[in-house]
Parts: structure tokens; C-alpha cells; sequence
């Protein structure tokens, strides 16, 4: 399905990169987010955020402040002149926040994950115009991704960017949800004129992580940056870890080089015929090293021996790891390569013990 997409068009906020929207993780109290709008303000940001409904991992911790909150939103509004955005994750939300004036509404992680509450906010936001976002859901599937950008799509919404936040992972890493900017990087590829905003709030977890992955998402060419900000971010009632203040987020924005995005290749074309040169002999070799695992196929379908072998195949992953990490590769970008070479050579196989 292709998507009817039109430019955010946001009223004030010039159409340069990077877009930034900021603003506390939750809305507390209302002196919190009028003292943390007012100093985001006062900085040039243009777009203010805050958590009204706070979908929490476990009952017991601050789920949000509520409808309450979306009048504190208002005078936001009213006082700074800045455009607002809120997570929606119900019709009933959705509904109220278009009837507070907020501009912009975002679907969180655990939303897109669930198509059956996308489409019921798609249902909600038929006929209405407003831009919306939509960040990843929580695990690694671009085409749960994609599926929620078509239904809200197709409700109508044209003005429609996503949110990268990372993916959730059950191993320890120096993030909060993995970056894996591999699957955003698809996204642009198949939805070219697709805004894609980062997250880097929810990707690191950690303050200190906070400007390095900005800068990494400049780099990448994503559109903007969703960054959670707040006026005493030790004291916040969620995510306290990952907030900064306004001044450090005016700090993060100044350091960070904004390369110029360009399609003139020309001084490039050498280097990627050689790149092609490559491309060419890996599938090359890729192509003789699966002949010879159909031949070793042939073997074990003759002597009665079963396809995996797991003392040969950890062996092949800590001997290939090892010589990439010599050859200036991380251990783990080899391993995931023979983990898919691997996989194809079982495949093959699996269709000669078959015939």
C-alpha cells in the first residue's frame, strides 16, 4: 500500500533539520510544565511535549496526571505561543486531546505494537486534520511499523511522520531499547518522503547517552529529535534518568553538526564501484561456500548424520569473530554474518536430507 503523505507543515516552526520537540517525559504538576515550557522557550524550541496518559510497565507507578493535565497543556499554548503534543493511546484520548487544542499527537510504542488499538485511533481521527507520529513498536518488526502508518493513513491523516525510540532486548546493553538504525534506515528506503524524528531519550536510557545518539540520528540523516526535558529532572516522577534540563538540551543542540543532505555523488562513483567490485565477489564466494555445504548435505544424508553439528558451528562463530575483530570489525557484526550464512547453509541442507 503506498501512503497519501503531504508535509507537516507546522505552523511557526521552520521546515530545517533538526526538527526538536521537548518537554518532560510526564506532566506533574502544573508549575512543573509552565516552569520547563517557559525555559524551553526561552531556548528556541517550538514544539512542547509531555506525557498526559503514562502507559506503565507494571500497576503501581505514575500512570499520568490525566485530563488535568491537557489544561496545563493550554496555557502552554497560550503563554509561549509553542505547539503541543501529547501520547494518545485510546479513541476517548485521542478525542480529548483534539478538543484541548493540542497540535500534534504522537502513538507510543505499545500502541503501534497492537493493531487492533491503532485501528481503533485510526476510527477516532477520521476527518480530522492533524499531524501525527508514530513511534516503533516495541520489537523489532518493520512491517508491524509500516502496518500502523497505513491504517492511520487510510483514516485520512496525511501529515505523518514516525519516531524512532529503539527496540526492547532482554540482554544488557549499554541502552535502554537497542538503536538497531538498521530498521529505520529501511523505512526511509521504502518510504522515502517519511520525516523519521529519534528518539534518544528512550534509546539511551541515560542522560549522558543523550547527545552522542543525537548526533548519530544527524548523521543519519534523520528529520528531527524528540528529546525529554525537564526544569529538575532528578526530582521527575518517571524516567528521571533519562531527562535533562533545558539549559543542557540547549547545550546538546548547539554542539551538534548538521551535515548537509545532498544527492550529488559524483566524487563518490569510484569508491562505490569499488564497493560494487566487492559486493560482487562476497556473493561470488558466498555462492562456492554454499556449494560446498550442499556437498557436506550430500555426506551426512549418505552416512546417516544429522545437519547440526554444534561443536562445528560454535567453532566457526568464535574463529570467524575473532579474526573480524583483527581486521577492524566488531566481534559482534561477524558473529550475526556467519549466524545468516549459517542459516542458509542448514536451509540448503535440510532440502537435500528431503528429497
Amino acid at each position: 500500500m503506498e501512503l497519501n503523505l503531504e508535509p507537516l507543515k507546522l505552523k511557526g516552526v521552520r521546515e530545517e533539520r533538526p526538527l526538536v520537540i521537548s518537554g518532560p517525559c510526564s506532566a506533574e504538576t502544573e508549575e512543573q510544565v509552565l516552569n520547563t515550557a517557559h525555559q524551553l522557550a526561552n531556548k528556541g524550541i517550538k514544539i512542547f511535549r509531555a506525557g498526559i496518559w503514562k502507559p506503565r510497565t507494571k500497576p503501581g507507578g505514575f500512570e499520568g496526571i490525566g485530563t488535568d493535565g491537557l489544561r496545563w497543556m493550554r496555557r502552554v499554548k497560550q503563554e509561549t505561543g509553542m505547539l503541543t503534543t501529547t501520547e494518545v493511546a485510546t479513541a476517548k484520548h485521542a478525542e480529548e486531546a483534539i478538543k484541548a487544542g493540542i497540535d500534534i499527537l504522537w502513538i507510543g510504542a505499545r500502541t503501534t505494537a497492537n493493531p487492533f488499538a491503532v485501528q481503533e485511533l485510526a476510527d477516532a481521527l477520521k476527518g480530522v486534520d492533524i499531524p501525527v507520529l508514530i513511534k516503533n513498536p516495541v520489537n523489532p518488526d518493520l512491517e508491524l511499523w509500516i502496518g500502523a502508518l497505513e491504517r492511520i493513513n487510510g483514516a485520512g491523516i496525511k501529515r505523518l511522520a514516525v519516531i524512532h525510540r529503539g527496540f526492547s532486548n532482554y540482554d544488557k546493553t549499554i541502552y535502554r531499547n537497542l538503536p538497531q538504525w538498521h530498521i529505520p534506515i529501511e523505512l526511509r528506503r521504502r518510504i522515502p518522503n517519511l520525516p523519521i524524528i529519534c528518539d534518544p531519550s528512550h534509546i539511551g536510557g541515560k542522560r549522558e547517552l543523550i547527545a552522542p545518539l543525537c548526533q548519530q540520528a544527524m548523521d543519519l540523516g534523520f528529520d528531527g529529535l524528540i528529546v525529554e526535558s525537564h526544569c529538575n529532572p532528578d526530582a521527575a516522577w518517571s524516567d528521571a534518568k533519562q531527562q535533562v534540563t533545558p539549559d543542557i538540551l540547549d547545550y546538546i543542540l548547539n554542539l551538534l553538526v548538521i551535515r548537509k543532505e545532498t544527492q550529488t555523488t559524483e566524487n563518490l562513483s569510484e569508491l562505490r564501484k569499488q564497493i560494487d567490485e566487492c559486493d560482487n565477489n562476497l556473493i561470488q564466494e558466498l555462492a562456492k561456500r554454499m556449494r560446498v555445504a550442499r556437498e557436506i548435505g550430500t555426506y551426512k544424508k549418505e552416512h546417516n548424520m544429522t545437519i547440526l553439528q554444534t561443536v562445528r558451528y560454535n567453532e566457526i562463530l568464535d574463529k570467524r569473530a575473532s579474526q573480524g575483530v583483527l581486521c577492524g570489525m566488531s566481534s559482534n557484526f561477524v558473529k550475526k554474518v556467519f549466524e545468516a550464512i549459517h542459516e542458509e547453509s542448514v536451509r540448503q541442507q535440510m532440502e537435500i536430507l528431503n528429497k
